[in-house]
């Protein structure tokens, strides 16, 4: 498959994707996509190819699998898992809940501004959980 037919193959199914990439606007931001709780990617930004997008979507998934099964490490194992930051020596990915099953993951360079894009991600998971959890709409004369 060429990459024009992968793009407008992947458009149909990456209709949060402007979301995502609204959330990319800040200077030292990389990459974004939104993923199922199993691994299965939900959005992806223009930035990243859908196929590398798929890819992190599953590795995403196990690390916050790992993160979640640290909750008693906290204090409880009850303790909700809410964000994992992870930082390499060429920038840092922001792991956050975005609503239920769902996980919203970001990659920036080393020099951002970590305080802000915690804030940024904050804003879009309340985004983000209002077009998750909003029902399908219906055409003229379809029921419910």
């Amino acid at each position: 498959m060429n990459e024009t037919m992968d793009q407008s193959a992947g458009a149909g199914h990456n209709k949060l994707g402007w979301m995502l990439d609204d959330a990319l606007r800040m200077p030292g931001t990389r990459y974004a996509i939104l993923l199922s709780a199993d691994g299965l990617l939900m959005a992806h930004s223009e930035r990243i190819g859908r196929d590398e997008a798929e890819r992190q979507a599953a590795g995403m998934s196990g690390l916050q699998s790992l993160a979640r099964s640290t909750a008693e490490f906290c204090g409880a194992a009850d303790t909700p898992w809410r964000q994992t930051v992870s930082e390499f020596d060429d920038g840092y990915v922001f792991l956050v809940a975005a609503g239920p099953g769902a996980y919203l993951a970001v990659s920036a360079s080393p020099h951002v501004d970590m305080e802000a894009v915690s804030f940024r991600l904050q804003e879009l998971v309340q985004r983000l959980g209002k077009e998750l959890t909003t029902p399908p709409r219906h055409g003229p004369g379809r029921t419910a």
